[in-house]
């Protein structure tokens, strides 16, 4: 018995005329009689009373209708839910995402991935980029937002963003007037600095900057989170390096200026090659999407500052 044995009866007991059935089905009628007279010949049993002038069900065939009905409805269902998940419409992702990561990105990003892919159940999980990297190689996370570069033979790499390092400095310092600041004309202040166990990438490319500006900052004060850290800032207890897109943002009793000689920091999606699932192909479509829309960093120097 095959699905098709079903739908032809269905047609003809919906019908109760073989003529009218066959052109539902779009097929002519003499098959469509063969097709239920096999049906019958399979099952043992009569399902349908045939003269001239009628067509009825018998017990068997509105019993056999009910189950039919059913086996069709749960066959068309589970159709429907495989080229779902085929288009990554259903489904389950785990994202690792550090803490330099701008929240408003990251917020664009599911936004615009659930907007066509609601069902997808996501699960976020902050990690620093060893620890997405761990956990994108093991298999406990499917996709991930590091710090760049990532060497490792299964993981893939896209940059998302790349962003110029800045000066956080409290609102009244004095290199707040000038346009560019260079590391090296801090190399007096206290820092404020993300702690290496937050962001041990990022930690490490901060201090290797000012090491390439002739000294090793003095860092006063550590946080686990970039807010934390501009927070530190506007009350005045240092002044610190952060990525670029948190100049974007107001920050209470900071300024934030361009810092001249220094590399940018990039931030990357990654996932593990050769990963097939769909959801995952669907949420790096968002992230492209997203990514290729970002403003730019546009500092400007205000009367005052």
């Amino acid at each position: 018995m095959e699905l098709r044995h079903l739908r032809y009866f269905v047609a003809v007991a919906e019908e109760l005329h073989f003529g009218r059935a066959a052109e539902k089905l779009h097929i002519s009628q003499p098959p469509l009689s063969h097709q239920i007279q096999d049906l019958e010949r399979e099952l043992g049993v009569s399902l349908l009373h045939r003269t001239r002038h009628f067509v009825a069900l018998t017990e068997a065939g509105r019993a056999f209708l009910e189950e039919a009905r059913r086996i069709l409805s749960d066959s068309d269902h589970a159709v429907a839910t495989a080229r779902r998940v085929g288009r990554g419409e259903v489904g389950h992702l785990s994202i690792g995402f550090g803490p330099l990561l701008a929240v408003g990105i990251l917020g664009r990003i599911i936004n615009g991935f659930l907007a066509d892919h609601a069902s997808v159940k996501l699960d976020l999980q902050t990690l620093n980029t060893a620890e997405q990297v761990e956990a994108l190689a093991g298999g406990r996370i499917d996709v991930a937002f590091p710090i760049l570069p990532v060497s490792h033979p299964e993981i893939v790499t896209e940059v998302v963003a790349s962003e110029p390092l800045v000066a956080a400095l409290p609102a009244n310092h004095g290199r707040g007037r000038s346009r560019v600041v260079s590391l090296a004309d801090l190399r007096s202040e206290s820092f404020v600095g993300i702690s290496r166990s937050a962001a041990p990438t990022f930690h490490d490319l901060v201090v290797r900057a000012c090491g390439d500006a002739g000294f090793a900052p003095s860092v006063e004060h550590e946080a686990n989170y970039v807010l934390t850290v501009l927070g530190l800032v506007g009350a005045g207890l240092g002044v610190a390096v952060v990525p670029g897109w948190i100049a974007n943002r107001p920050s209470e009793g900071v300024t934030f200026r361009r810092l001249s000689g220094t590399s940018p920091v990039r931030i990357g999606v990654a996932h593990r090659r050769g990963d097939p699932s769909a959801p995952l192909l669907a949420f790096l479509e968002a992230v492209r999407t997203v990514s290729a829309l970002r403003p730019r960093l546009n500092l400007r120097v205000t009367a005052g500052a």
